[in-house]
């Protein structure tokens, strides 16, 4: 007999969609089990953020954990929150993840527009490379920005995001897991993560952005919230019989954006990124309007750039320096924790054929 929603995880009955664009009904589950993929997207945020790209040694993954968890983690949780609430899918997801990109590197960290933010780590050198591509009047360089925004788009939310909804069954994947007083908790450990990021003057090194650089990217991230939150995201059209093609093309198209956009450095190697990064986007939309697009596509584009940052982990240092046992140790960790999770993800969905929109023979 259906219920009404659940006041902590917002559970509630819904009339299943048949693109599966809409979170479906579910009977009432122990708070255990609804809490648990909070949790688990809680942990694996902040590790995909810093730790899946070998930017720290094995040593360090707890503390990643423990001290960037509530920011990274609570803004993964709050954008999937958000999207699933309103009944609207990935472009939602993106351009929130987009927005808490400008938000995280303008205002909280301000890594964006500090020439000095990674003075104290092994990439120091990486601004001499960054000047090229300097904004005039706004001074920052478009060459960070691109990979700052884009790797808090692909690595901290949808990644995770992705990862953890491919555990889940049909009914469960696409529905919100909190109602507003677990909102409620999550906007505040979020908010009190990014004061600590943002009060930390070592991290920051005593910079402060200008009001035209704040006034910016508080512009920046209103209009990619903006877009986000339009009515027409929330309404899936219907899937169109369509051909698509199996999911390990899609990840290798994503592959290609990772490494297409470090072909050349400059203007030149920015616009080959955008380009790359905007065709190979416009695909994957035009693909997944089709009826054969299904979840083990979604899984396979959202975790090929982690798969990629894992690969690179190893050619990579760390922020600080670390022994080369601990160096190593934390690539081959990154590894194994990359495959067990996207192995276990895709093994799940296979165990579901319901829940995984493979095409039909």
């Amino acid at each position: 007999m259906p219920t009404g929603p659940d006041p902590v995880t917002g559970d509630h009955p819904a009339a299943e969609d048949a693109a599966a664009d809409r979170p479906v009904a579910a009977g009432r589950l122990p708070l255990r089990r609804r809490l648990l993929p909070v949790i688990a997207l809680l942990l694996l945020a902040p590790w995909a953020a810093e730790c899946s790209w070998g930017g720290f040694a094995i040593d360090d993954f707890l503390p990643v954990l423990i001290f960037l968890g509530p920011m990274y983690g609570g803004a993964a949780i709050l954008i999937r929150e958000t999207a699933r609430h309103l009944g609207a899918g990935w472009p939602t997801i993106v351009l929130l993840a987009a927005a808490f990109g400008v938000l995280q590197a303008g205002l909280v960290d301000q890594s964006l527009f500090n020439p000095d933010y990674l003075d104290d780590t092994q990439y120091a050198d990486s601004w001499t490379a960054a000047e090229a591509t300097l904004v005039p009047g706004l001074e920052f360089s478009l060459r960070q920005a691109f990979d700052y925004v884009g790797n808090h788009i692909v690595l901290t939310i949808c990644a995770p995001i992705v990862l953890i909804e491919s555990f889940l069954g049909p009914k469960r994947r696409l529905r919100p897991w909190l109602g507003q007083p677990g909102l409620a908790v999550v906007g505040v450990l979020y908010l009190l993560g990014s004061l600590l990021i943002f009060s930390d003057s070592s991290g920051r090194k005593g910079f402060l952005a200008s009001p035209l650089q704040l006034a910016f990217a508080t512009v920046v991230v209103l209009a990619l919230v903006a877009v986000a939150l339009l009515p027409r995201w929330r309404h899936p059209r219907p899937r169109r019989a369509r051909r698509v093609p199996h999911p390990l093309w899609v990840g290798l198209l994503v592959v290609l954006v990772r490494v297409g956009a470090d072909l050349t450095p400059g203007w030149a190697g920015v616009a080959i990124a955008l380009g790359l990064a905007a065709a190979v986007g416009g695909l994957i939309a035009y693909w997944s309007s089709g009826s054969g697009w299904g979840q083990r596509h979604v899984l396979v584009a959202g975790t090929a750039g982690l798969v990629t940052a894992a690969a690179f982990a190893y050619v990579v240092p760390p922020y600080s320096p670390a022994s080369p046992a601990a160096a190593l140790a934390g690539d081959i960790a990154v590894t194994v924790i990359t495959v067990a999770l996207i192995v276990g993800a895709w093994w799940r969905l296979r165990a579901s054929p319901a829940g995984g929109g493979w095409p039909s023979p």
